[in-house]
């Protein structure tokens, strides 16, 4: 089978577009390189691998989870079926995380900053955050081993230092304190339609949903929680869902945090809230 033919065959069930790039990857090939080749033959076995990656993708299993990677703020990151394929409106978060930790004037006369991940998946947030800020020294926790796993593995891959922890939020932390939290928890409802529709299917429900009914449960146990683990006028930073800005400004007014953020995505989605605790 040549490569012309394989994309024929695969053009039939999936995107043009996808089905080149399923393939360059699969062949370690450029998509431009691949499309000045067709006709170069494929071995059996890479045959039967893009076979099998053309039927999953057109049962719908992500593209991120068929390639195993997804790209974050300028760097490959490795992805599977444990983890949330990442965002691009998350890079608003680790920006906002930047911007704060760059501003040495609110840190308790300390040269670097205390920074906390709660919930990291993949380790895209906590892995940019340390190689993005040399003066940050960053700690991750997950509660799944699998997870886990994962993030180890970027942050090894990509040369970050990170300190992961296995952690229910805040349960391995009761003595520690930090500058900066950052989170981008589960919050989409329990009952919402989405969670049966599209990539959201072969997600682990556990990093998409808590289970309440408005999808704010663990949001307001880091909220609730922040301010202990908070040095002072450290700052709180999470994601939160696109209706949920105002349900996130009580929770923080609640919690004594001031200075709060709202911070829109580039659809002009309220996507970014938080604050600092005084």
């Amino acid at each position: 089978m040549t490569i012309a033919e394989a994309l024929t065959l695969a053009e039939s069930s999936i995107d043009r577009r996808e089905a080149q790039y399923l393939l360059a990857n699969l062949l370690k090939l450029s998509r431009a390189t691949l499309l000045a080749h067709t006709e170069r033959v494929i071995s059996p076995d890479e045959a039967d691998q893009f076979t099998r990656q053309i039927a999953a993708r057109a049962a719908g299993k992500p593209f991120a989870y068929i390639v195993g990677t997804r790209e974050f703020y300028g760097r490959e990151f490795s992805v599977n079926e444990h983890v949330l394929i990442p965002r691009p409106e998350t890079e608003i978060l680790v920006e906002q995380a930047l911007e704060r930790v760059s501003e040495q004037k609110w840190l308790e006369s300390r040269t670097n900053a205390m920074v906390l991940e709660l919930g990291t998946g993949s380790g895209v947030i906590a892995i940019t955050l340390a190689l993005e800020s040399k003066t940050s020294n960053v700690t991750a926790c997950d509660n799944s081993t699998d997870a886990l796993k994962v993030a180890r593995n970027n942050a090894q891959r990509l040369g970050a230092k990170v300190e992961f922890i296995q952690s229910n939020w805040f349960a391995a932390f009761q003595h520690r304190r930090f500058d900066l939290i950052v989170a981008n928890p589960p919050y989409v409802a329990g009952g919402d339609k989405h969670l049966a529709e599209g990539d959201l299917r072969f997600e682990p429900a556990i990093a998409l949903t808590d289970g309440s009914s408005d999808g704010l449960d663990s949001i307001r146990t880091i909220v609730a929680g922040a301010p202990a683990h908070l040095s002072s006028v450290g700052w709180l930073l999470f994601e939160h869902g696109y209706d949920q800005a105002d349900m996130a400004r009580e929770m923080l007014l609640k919690a004594g945090f001031e200075n709060l953020i709202c911070i829109n995505d580039l659809a002009g989605i309220p996507r970014v809230s938080g604050g600092q605790i005084r």
